[in-house]
Parts: structure tokens; sequence; C-alpha cells
């Protein structure tokens, strides 16, 4: 069947994050907005506007039984993603999923599974990995300009908004495991996850959360999420055999720096008592790369609109946001269990796909 010349899409769900979708969809010229279908008709009538000619719906069956609807973008509760996208891959829909992708990770897997075998695009809203600097960090990595990767430490604290119903594992983490599984050569891919919370406010769930991801081939990744701190930071640090990159989101002059900087091991002697090793430090010089200037969001609907066109998975796709998942999942483990490293379970350790 012909890919329709812009393609057409509804947004469902017109609360937080809605609006910033349906601007996107509708400034796009990969796309044409059909509909914005919300349970508050004036909520999603806000969105659209006086003047509009987008619909305004309020039913999420009468959207995905119309024929001139060749997507749907789902930015409605966690807890229902799962049977909007299910039932809109059934209608044939090619479905975007504000993050997370679903609730649980199995309910995610029969996601990624049905559409897989339906043929249809799924992809998870991992907004940050559309922005300019984590493009450019994705590409100096895939290049080799780092070299190896030794460690990851990533730093995202602030005075924020207590959650009733997620700890800050769940609130936060997200977006730096989405930004390590987009970077890192195989993705997310860590030997185990060993969490540590604490709740020093009484929320009833950790306010203060320290990850840590061993990686392969002796990586290590390490992500600090804190409601409290006074302070705010943004702030990853990805270091390599060669060079040494680091992200400050919140300079806006320079965010991204490369550093032709490290510590070099020569070769190692055996002694009688211990080994000895020859330590040299490499100071060269730090660059900044130029990035240009564009909304993470516009990327990200021009990128659904490709991956349709060209019949193939979009750079994060449904199992991005499934991996994720198991992360936090393992996350929720580990702190029941003390902290202990724990294991994560896969897709394929449980026979879900081939």
């Amino acid at each position: 069947m012909p890919v329709p010349t812009p393609l057409r899409a509804a947004v469902i769900g017109a609360g937080y994050w809605g609006p910033n979708l349906a601007r996107n969809f509708r400034t796009s010229p990969d796309w044409d907005l059909v509909a914005v279908c919300d349970l508050d008709a004036d909520r999603a009538r806000k969105v659209v506007g006086a003047r509009s000619s987008v619909d305004v719906m309020t039913s999420v069956p009468d959207v995905l039984t119309r024929d001139d609807i060749d997507a749907v973008a789902i930015a409605t509760p966690a807890r229902t993603h799962a049977a909007i996208a299910l039932a809109a891959l059934e209608a044939g829909k090619h479905v975007l999923v504000e993050k997370p992708l679903a609730d649980r990770s199995e309910l995610a897997r029969s996601m990624v599974a049905r559409a897989a075998e339906l043929g249809r695009v799924l992809m998870v809203d991992h907004t940050f990995c559309y922005t300019p600097v984590v493009l450019k960090m994705r590409e100096l990595i895939a290049d080799g300009a780092l070299g190896d990767i030794h460690f990851v430490d990533s730093v995202r604290i602030n005075l924020g908004l207590v959650q009733p119903d997620v700890d800050v594992f769940w609130d936060l983490a997200p977006h730096d495991l989405s930004i390590l599984d987009f970077i890192l050569p195989g993705g997310l891919a860590p030997t185990g996850v060993a969490a540590q919370g604490a709740d020093p406010i009484g929320a009833g769930q950790p306010c203060v959360g320290y990850l840590t991801l061993p990686l392969a081939g002796g990586a290590i990744a390490h992500v600090h999420v804190n409601w409290l701190s006074p302070t705010k930071i943004r702030q990853m640090v990805v270091g390599g055999s060669r060079r040494t990159l680091v992200w400050d989101d919140l300079n806006p002059n320079q965010r991204l720096t490369v550093y032709d900087r490290g510590v070099d091991l020569g070769a190692m002697s055996k002694g009688s008592q211990k080994l000895a090793a020859n330590v040299s430090y490499r100071l060269g010089d730090a660059w900044a790369p130029a990035l240009p200037e564009r909304e993470a969001l516009g990327q990200m609907v021009a990128e659904l609109a490709a991956s349709i066109r060209e019949g193939r998975s979009p750079r994060t796709d449904g199992a991005a946001g499934l991996r994720v998942l198991q992360v936090l999942e393992a996350t929720h483990r580990s702190l029941a269990d003390g902290g202990q490293l724990t294991a994560v379970r896969t897709s394929e350790q449980e026979g879900v796909f081939a």
C-alpha cells in the first residue's frame, strides 16, 4: 500500500506532553495533524485552537476506526499505554508512545512482538535521543573518536516534584538510561544493576538514588538521580581509551566538550611481590563540536515518518523502550534486595524473541 505524503497523525492525550507532540506534528512537513483526542473535549480544543481544522475527539475507538490516520501518538498515563497501543496496532496504525513504553515489561514485550507481527512501526518518544548534543555523542562514539568506552557518569539532580506514584528512579532515570541505550555500542546491556535509594523526608519511596551498571568489557556506568538537591545539575561524562566527552546540559554556550586527555597504562612487569605499571598522563586539547539548533521533537517526528516510509525500525524503537523498562525493573528488585547486584531479565533470556 502506498505511503501518503504527507503522513496523517492523531495525538491521543492533551495533558502535559500531548500539546508538544501536536505542535510538532502540525509544523512538520512530513505530517498532517488530523485529530487530537482527549476525554476532556475542552482540553483537546485548547490544543487544537479555535480556528483550526484539526478534529477534536473524545473516543479512542473512534480515532482508531478512521481510515485517514496513518499513525497515532499516545501521551496518556503510563498504565494505559499498552492497551491503547495494542488496539492501535490491531487497527493498522503505526504507533508512537510517550515514555515509558508501558508500566510493565511483559506488556512492553507484547507490544513489540505484535508490532513486528503486523509490520507496523512502534516507536518510543525518548526525546533526549533526538537532541543535537546526544546525536553528536552517538556519532563520536560510533566513529571511534573516544576509543573503547571505560566509564559513564551521569548526574540528574534538582529540587524536583516528589511524585506520589513513582520513585525517583522511575521518574528521572529513564532519561539517562534511554541516552545510554542510544549512544553505547550494542545499546543498554548491563551485566547487572545495583541500586541504592534513600527516603530521608518520609515520602514513602526513594527520593535520592544511585544506580551502578557494570558493562561488557570491564566498563561501568553510574547514574545519580535526586529530587532533593537545591542545585540543578544535568551532566554526563563518557570516558574512553582515547578521549572523554562531557555533556553539560545547563551550559548553553558549550553543551558538549571533548577532552583529549586521559591515562595511558604501559606494559606490566611482574615483580617478586606485586605488579608494577608504567603510567603516563595524556594532556591534550579540549574542543567543543559545533551543534545545530534544532528542536528534538521535530527531529523525532521526522524519524517516525522516515521509518514508516523506509519500512525500517526507528532509532528509538519499541525494543529500546523495553530495554529501559527491564533495567528499571531490575532496579526495583535490587532495592528490595538491599542494593545487591541484580540480573536484568532480558527478552532473549525469557525466550520471547528468536
